[in-house]
């Protein structure tokens, strides 16, 4: 029977295992940000873009509740502000390269065309400084967002919740476009926009290589909490246990890489479950070690498993797949020839990085300045104009319009936040994360995935929830903030 006394205990302890008012402001405001980057065009056009950034901004109020003083005598969460000195400083040099253009607008009627100023090599610059100032003000947004995570977060339990939602969103994303492709929609939302490149768009991605890189953050979201449901249960016991459902959704994304046509991503999920049947095999052969079982049954049933999605996902893809594999043969008889024109782009995109290597040409300044140094500009087959907004290589046109010191300021954003788990050892779903956020940084060198909003913000989410989780798995619980 419990006593008088222990009753405030207990509603003490229960209160410390709620989310605070300020953790549920964080967590649904990276939700909310979540959905409409993924539901909007991915949050490709500019109009959205703006709109991001302007919701997206809401996190510095959000910050400052959390750093400021309270009068309820709870000290300020301020520990991980220190992370945030890479972002300042590439802030301020984005901003300082904006008192400097690279073009003067020359106008001819209702035509506006860019002419080069002539300037040194070394300074900061901007080429449409409008442009950077709109590129940064949605960078930091995306960023500090998903800051907060670190830097609110109390509860595990809540960071959890904020990964389900967004497998949950992406989930229903997948078989929404999944819907469109089977019964070939002309462009996005069933042919409510206008018409596009029926081969390059899946589900609200305008470009299914941006879909393949968000849906496998959202896989190995998926992989990760399965696991940790399922170590947190009985392993015996996988059917009743949520790490089913979570594997069911990574299964149910896996099948919309190839059905999006994206290439690279489909041979991602290899390495990617890969290491998931490795573990979940040399789990099955300790466990059965031990109860003295044979192993034979649930490795069967594994394969089976795995059997089925691989036929499934030719059964739904395979004549899709088949037609990428002519594009790649096509493309690698290209590159042997020396006239590929990927490889001339990325040559092009050094030409023009080591021309301002110090500090770049300016964010957002790719689609100018780039056609100055394009070898391909005239196409041979039409002879219209080559134009290119990306270089398809995220590192090479990072240099490119940041140099190598605004890339270097860049990488210190994750570099100097991973510096904190130096003596750690993040569990199972923070390494899953950390895996994500790693394999999306080498697909990065053959692609540009952080090209696309919804991208970015998925990667910091992933980021910063797996330094959130480790940190507070190694708190000391206490009556007042218990970790869950």
């Amino acid at each position: 029977m419990n006593t008088s006394a222990d009753r405030p205990q207990h509603r003490s302890s229960r209160r410390g295992r709620r989310l605070s008012g300020l953790e549920i402001g964080v967590l649904a405001h990276v939700g909310i940000l979540l959905a409409a980057a993924s539901w909007i065009q991915g949050g490709s056009p500019a109009w959205v873009r703006d709109w991001l950034a302007a919701w997206g901004s809401l996190s510095l109020p959000l910050l400052l509740a959390a750093i400021l003083p309270r009068p309820s005598g709870i000290p300020p969460r301020g520990a991980p502000l220190r992370w945030l000195w890479p972002a300042g400083l590439f802030t301020l040099v984005t901003l300082a390269a904006c008192l400097t253009p690279n073009y003067r607008e020359v106008h001819f009627g209702p035509q506006v065309l860019l002419t080069a100023i002539p300037m040194g090599a070394w300074p900061p610059s901007a080429a449409v400084p409008a442009e950077t100032l709109r590129a940064l003000w949605l960078f930091d947004a995306l960023y500090l967002s998903c800051f907060n995570l670190a830097l609110v977060a109390r509860r595990r339990r809540g960071l959890r919740t904020l990964l389900i939602f967004a497998a949950l969103n992406a989930i229903a994303l997948g078989v929404f476009g999944s819907i469109q492709r089977l019964v070939e929609s002309p462009s996005m939302y069933f042919g409510m926009l206008p018409n596009v490149n029926h081969a390059l768009f899946f589900a609200t991605f305008a470009y299914h290589n941006h879909w393949g890189a968000f849906a496998l953050l959202m896989i190995i979201i998926c992989l990760g909490l399965g696991w940790y449901y399922l170590r947190q249960g009985d392993a015996t016991q996988l059917v009743r246990s949520p790490a089913m459902m979570a594997l069911v959704g990574a299964a149910l994304l896996a099948l919309t890489e190839p059905l999006s046509a994206s290439r690279s991503c489909t041979l991602l999920l290899l390495p990617v479950f890969g290491c998931a049947l490795a573990q979940w095999v040399a789990q099955l052969l300790r466990q059965r070690r031990r109860l003295h079982e044979s192993v034979a049954a649930p490795l069967l049933a594994t394969f089976a498993g795995v059997g089925a999605l691989i036929a499934a996902g030719w059964m739904l893809a395979g004549n899709i797949v088949l037609a990428r594999l002519e594009t790649t043969r096509f493309q690698l008889a290209q590159i042997e020839s020396g006239h590929g024109t990927m490889i001339s782009r990325y040559r092009d995109t050094w030409r023009m990085a080591r021309d301002k290597l110090w500090f770049g040409w300016g964010m957002d300044s790719y689609p100018h300045v780039f056609m100055q140094y394009n070898s391909q500009l005239i196409n041979p087959a039409d002879g219209l104009y080559n134009y290119y907004y990306n270089a398809h290589n995220d590192w090479l046109q990072s240099l490119s319009e940041h140099g190598l010191i605004g890339t270097a300021l860049l990488a210190g954003c994750g570099l100097v936040p991973l510096a904190s788990l130096r003596g750690r050892r993040p569990g199972v779903l923070a390494s899953y994360l950390l895996f994500g956020c790693g394999l999306i940084l080498l697909y990065s060198l053959m692609e540009f995935p952080f090209g696309n909003p919804a991208v970015v913000l998925s990667w910091w989410l992933c980021f910063f929830t797996a330094l959130a989780h480790t940190r507070l798995s190694d708190r000391p619980a206490s009556s007042a903030e218990a970790p869950a």
